[in-house]
């Protein structure tokens, strides 16, 4: 089975966010950069799934040279090849990097190399659109759907699983299919020494796609809201003691 899988670099998910002063990007100076949580579980998904059935895995990402780290970190995980989309480091709106990477299966395809599973992350770590991935589906008319969290592959079919409140969402899907998978649908192997060796042989290739005019506006990012936390101060000393009885009895410490 050849599956693709679409992976995005971003800023370490652990690090403090910072936006430039126009709200446009975020300042990425000071930060490490790894594969998005969603798109790692996705490499690790395609690797577990070519160890059961046999095949290929190939990684593709769009983004500037450096993240060639990002797709040599997922061979030592386990995929054979890379696809580097180079850029010059500006993000690309989702319309235009879904249209980079059709134009990328499309020449494999003429090459020779078509894939049965396409792969993405529900979502990336630092933008969330949600939309690469459906995008992409609808430009090569296959079937797709996401937020999976189990896949087992058929006879020319792929059975998908989603959770939903009180239940469990079955798929199946005829292959070639497009599928996104959320973060926790396994548990992404840590790259080897010799895994880290061995991705370093690995063929990977590169090319610039064009930009198209941008056909989406973006007018600002915006930090979500963090969870509100107060601190009343009970008094001091031994002034203290019957407010804090108080709150032991408030919360059933206490009788």
């Amino acid at each position: 089975m050849e599956i693709l899988v679409c992976v995005k670099r971003v800023p370490m998910t652990g690090g403090k966010i910072v936006l430039t002063p126009d709200e446009q990007e975020i300042e990425t100076r000071h930060l490490g950069y790894a594969i998005s949580p969603h798109e790692e579980c996705g490499v690790e998904e395609a690797v577990q799934i070519v160890e059961r059935v046999g095949g290929s895995v190939t990684v593709l990402t769009l983004g500037p040279g450096d993240a060639e780290e990002q797709i040599r970190d997922a061979m030592a995980m386990g995929a054979d090849r890379g696809i580097l989309l180079s850029t010059d480091g500006q993000e690309w709106d989702p319309q235009a990097t879904a249209a980079a990477i059709v134009e990328a299966i499309r020449a494999e395809a003429a090459a020779g190399r078509t894939y049965e599973l396409i792969l993405f992350g529900n979502e990336s770590a630092d933008s969330s659109g949600y939309q690469v991935g459906v995008r992409v589906a609808h430009a090569l008319g296959l079937p797709f759907v996401a937020a999976i969290k189990g896949i087992e592959v058929g006879d020319g079919s792929v059975r998908c699983a989603r959770e939903v409140p009180g239940a469990r969402e079955i798929f199946e899907l005829r292959l070639p299919a497009v599928v996104s998978v959320l973060e926790g649908i396994n548990l992404p192997r840590y790259p080897s020494v010799p895994g880290r060796l061995k991705a370093k042989r690995k063929p990977l290739e590169a090319s610039s796609p064009g930009r198209p005019a941008p056909r989406l506006e973006k007018a600002r990012l915006v930090h979500p809201p963090g969870q509100g936390r107060e601190v009343q101060v009970l008094g001091q000393g031994g002034a203290a003691a019957p407010a804090v009885v108080d709150v032991l009895r408030q919360l059933g410490v206490i009788a």
